[in-house]
């Protein structure tokens, strides 16, 4: 059975919304759902598109590469699992895919970015939550992933090489 931090990850193997993600995952390749209608991208699993409600869609692969976007630093785990993960960052990333497209029935200006809720991990060793010091909005970041077991894995995100698209900015005030 497939396990992260000693808790059991059930997906059914007729649950394709989400057991092909995680098998993907385990392929070390992230993939969104793209709606066959409108050929939006999302990323929150789900049966029918946000943007046009049409229910075809198709896993599409994806860079894994994007910025943080917003984050928080999980200080108080509620999960008993994560105690002596605290505390990690957990990262909003906009994926580099689709941002800044515009969507019809949006307020002008405004893009349908996809973005991704993940913990944010050292890339040297993804079992272990990257140093909240180093965690700023605007910062580069790509897709890692910590296998599961049972050829599925857990998509998380790791600090890049690459430079920040602008002046990174931390919620503590500090910049890096």
């Amino acid at each position: 059975m497939p396990l992260y931090r000693g808790l059991a990850l059930t997906v059914l193997q007729t649950d394709s919304e989400h057991r092909d993600f995680y098998e993907a995952a385990g392929r070390g390749e992230l993939v969104v759902q793209r709606c066959s209608a409108c050929s939006m991208l999302r990323g929150d699993v789900g049966a029918a598109c946000p943007f046009c409600q049409a229910g075809a869609w198709e896993w599409q692969p994806v860079s894994g590469k994007g910025v943080i976007y917003s984050y928080s630093v999980v200080t108080q785990p509620i999960q008993p699992a994560f105690r002596d993960f605290a505390p990690y960052p957990v990262v909003l990333v906009e994926l580099d895919e689709q941002r800044g497209v515009p969507w019809h029935s949006r307020a002008e200006g405004e893009s349908v970015s996809v973005r991704l809720v993940r913990n944010l991990v050292r890339r040297d060793d993804p079992a272990v939550p990257e140093s909240e010091d180093l965690v700023a909005i605007g910062k580069r970041v790509e897709a890692c992933f910590v296998a599961l077991g049972d050829g599925l894995a857990l998509p998380q995100f790791c600090l890049s090489a690459e430079p920040p698209e602008h002046q990174p900015w931390q919620a503590s005030g500090g910049r890096h």
